[in-house]
């Protein structure tokens, strides 16, 4: 059968709608243009900021101090997961060669960038996790010179100290109080004493997003990332509270976050269908109103006949957390083929994926999984490839060289190709004397 929804949604709203993108556009032209002075305005009329941009060593040794033993334990170990996990990722990307041919060698290299931006959001909550995430990553894969930035926190008076420890703890090279499109710009065209970014990396508010999007292309970045979103699959051995419990932990995310369930057992959802709004009502009072707009607007959930509709619904959806509810995880994980992290089994919550687990939580979101992973080492190595050549290999590579070159008219090619193998055939005198 086809799948029945039991909540639908109102709709998706664009990511980027046409005021966004304009004001986006003129903010990046102005800040291109006017470079600090500019930014440092912005700073102050969007931010109310009056500080300096670019943390000390005093303010860093200060919130190291000022962060609680536990929680910098917590950090911690968060951390060394993050990095352990990026830097088994790192020994799967390897420099390696082959020779196609005798005397015709190829071969891959695995080089870093050089500068790397990541953008810790900041607002409604405190992203510690978020801050793990893009710095360890990129100093697990090499890059040299990582600058991170955060928007100030007015009750924390900058940046909060236990993400600026933990800024600091993932190797960030230096750490900027701006935000917005101002901090997109910051690490674009290298503010504040940064050198400019070779990709931009780190989620944001739609704004940060869009700037990303704009910039694309002499800078890279991770993903044009949209607004997070979960899909709970389950079947009837699934615990009703424990999914209501995993879909509202997401939902608080924003107002915009989609959460989505996908079920053969109609009992099992219109149990969690009940539970919902009153495990929203007895969230803080931000919290719930976040979830609370998420969960009316965004909430969907839907009954399938049986585990391959379940399937073939998630490949769809291809969501950005993927959590598995269900008998016979092995063949969940072997048949799903959409999603940017896959969480298998009632013990394995998507909160522990986004803030200590390991894996990266900077994911593809509104369908990307379709066609891209999350955030990795890959993400910042280029994979470089090289060649070359000795005499041995020319006569069969000159010669199937130009001949493709001539069927496809590009008699240049042809030629750079036939010189080459008219000097193997008759190699040019050398003068008397001339070194050999």
């Amino acid at each position: 059968m086809a799948e029945i929804p039991l909540k639908t949604a109102p709709g998706e709203q664009p990511q980027a709608t046409a005021q966004v993108v304009e004001t986006v556009r003129d903010m990046l032209a102005r800040l291109r243009s006017g470079g600090e002075e500019t930014a440092l305005d912005y700073a102050r009329k969007l931010d109310a900021w009056e500080g300096e941009i670019t943390v000390s060593p005093e303010r860093i040794e200060a919130a190291i101090a000022e962060t609680p033993h536990e929680l910098k334990d917590s950090i911690s170990w968060a951390h060394d997961n993050i990095s352990r996990f990026a830097a088994a990722q790192r020994t799967t990307a390897q420099d390696m060669e082959i020779e196609l041919r005798p005397g015709m060698i190829a071969g891959q290299k695995q080089i870093p960038v050089q500068a790397a931006g990541c953008y810790v959001p900041g607002g409604r909550y405190t992203h510690i996790a978020s801050a793990l995430m893009s710095i360890a990553t990129a100093r697990e894969a090499g890059v040299p010179d990582i600058t991170a930035c955060t928007p100030p926190n007015a009750a924390a008076g900058g940046i909060p100290s236990p993400m600026l420890y933990a800024m600091h703890l993932a190797g960030a090279s230096r750490i900027l109080t701006i935000g917005g499109v101002q901090g997109i710009a910051a690490l674009a065209f290298g503010l504040f004493g940064a050198r400019p970014a070779d990709i931009l990396v780190g989620p944001g508010n739609a704004y940060v997003a869009e700037a990303k999007r704009q910039l694309f292309g002499p800078v890279g970045i991770d993903m044009f990332a949209g607004p997070t979103d979960i899909l709970v699959l389950a079947d009837n051995s699934a615990d009703p509270e424990t999914v209501a419990t995993d879909l509202v932990g997401q939902a608080e995310h924003g107002p915009t976050s989609p959460a989505w369930l996908a079920t053969t057992d109609r009992p099992l959802a219109e149990t969690v269908l009940a539970r919902v709004p009153h495990l929203i009502d007895a969230l803080p009072e931000a919290n719930r109103e976040a979830a609370t707009a998420a969960w009316r607007d965004f909430g969907e959930v839907v009954l399938c006949a049986d585990r391959e509709e379940l399937a073939a619904y998630a490949d769809r959806k291809a969501p950005e957390h993927l959590h598995v509810q269900a008998r016979d995880l092995p063949w969940w994980r072997d048949r799903l083929r959409a999603y940017g992290s896959l969480f298998l089994g009632e013990a394995t919550t998507v909160a522990f994926g986004d803030k200590s687990a390991g894996p990266n939580h900077v994911l593809p979101t509104s369908g990307a999984a379709r066609y891209t992973g999350g955030l990795s080492v890959h993400k910042f190595l280029k994979t470089v490839t090289w060649q070359q050549v000795d005499e041995s290999a020319l006569p069969d590579l000159a010669t199937a060289t130009a001949a493709i070159s001539r069927a496809e008219r590009m008699e240049g090619h042809a030629r750079s190709a036939d010189i080459r193998l008219e000097r193997v055939a008759s190699p040019p005198k050398r003068a008397v004397g001339e070194a050999g």
